[in-house]
């Protein structure tokens, strides 16, 4: 069987190019940030490489395909081609640190899966990003050809969803060691700043504050979490609420009116409203103003977190709308 590429640009919307620079700034400096910190809390080496089945699919795929791409290689025992590609695509994962997640599916095991994904041949490998399923290429290719498919499917999760894959801790499983004492940041002072900006609802005082922080160190989860709050409340304060939502309801195809409806959401607590209202908007929207609500539902997940169990269905719902 020979591989067969498989290009991603039925995936990445050309409009979303201008934002691509920012997003993939963002993923490299939150990597950056897991390595300085030594990966502690990370995932083990070990565990960026997993056997899926049937029953497990959905939690170990589907689920985790909100944080960080899910690679699927679909491979059998009897399969010469898959003995050469299976070890190189583990070998991969390792290398990319975080950035993909590898699920190993034995189709004989697993017949429900592969009739699902629509595999004729084997070895065939897939991706999963925000739940959507991606081809990737079938047959054992070349690591050049495979190292290209994957930079491009990472460099899709950044840009469109602002994935950035997940901190691996090179120490986990290695044995227990003494917790070394953190010394305190250099930054202490001016995030103390930032907070005080804020209580004081300087919104462009604390903007800064954080912006200083974050050029000397770019990978502060504090200033980066700050920042994102300080400029959602600039960009509400003096907004009339009952006006903006009463544009918002008369003019459903301005993207800025839903644009600043969703900014109040969140402010008012309405998270899932001001998530729905931006993927509703994403649906119906393109060019430049798709990319717009795009953007700025990335920005908003930023505000309350990743880890927040809101994001990952939103991110999912984003996806669905792209697609």
């Amino acid at each position: 069987m020979q591989p067969r590429n498989m290009s991603m640009s039925g995936v990445v919307d050309l409009a979303a190019v201008k934002a691509a620079g920012e997003a993939r700034q963002k993923a490299e400096q939150a990597r950056a940030e897991a390595a300085r910190n030594g990966g502690g809390g990370g995932a083990a080496p070990s565990s960026l490489v997993i056997d899926v089945d049937e029953a497990g699919f959905e939690r170990d795929v589907l689920q985790r395909s909100a944080e960080v791409p899910v690679v699927i290689d679909f491979w059998a025992e009897w399969c010469e081609p898959c003995k050469q590609l299976g070890p190189l695509l583990e070998r991969l994962a390792l290398q990319y640190n975080g950035r993909f997640l590898l699920a190993k599916v034995d189709v004989d095991a697993n017949q429900m899966l592969m009739q699902q994904f629509g595999i004729q041949g084997i070895p065939a490998v897939f991706a999963v990003v925000a739940g959507q399923a991606l081809p990737l290429f079938q047959g054992a290719a070349p690591e050049a050809q495979i190292r290209e498919t994957l930079d491009q499917l990472i460099q899709v999760a950044e840009e469109r969803f602002g994935l950035t894959g997940i901190a691996v801790d090179a120490e986990a499983g290695t044995g227990p060691a003494e917790a070394a004492e953190v010394p305190a940041g250099p930054y202490d002072a001016l995030l103390e700043a930032a907070a005080r900006a804020l209580d004081a609802n300087d919104f462009g005082g604390a903007v800064q504050a954080y912006k200083n922080v974050l050029v000397d160190d770019p990978g502060n989860t504090e200033a980066k979490l700050g920042l994102a709050q300080a400029e959602l409340l600039a960009r509400v304060q003096g907004l009339d609420p009952q006006q903006v939502r009463k544009d918002a309801a008369e003019n459903p195809a301005d993207v800025a009116a839903q644009i600043a409806a969703a900014d109040l959401d969140l402010v008012g607590g309405h998270v899932e409203d001001a998530f729905g209202r931006l993927v509703e908007t994403v649906r119906r929207t393109a060019g430049d103003d798709r990319d717009a609500a795009r953007v700025r539902l990335l920005e908003l997940f930023e505000v309350i977190g990743g880890d927040d169990p809101r994001v990952a269905p939103a991110r999912a719902a984003l996806a669905r709308v792209l697609f």
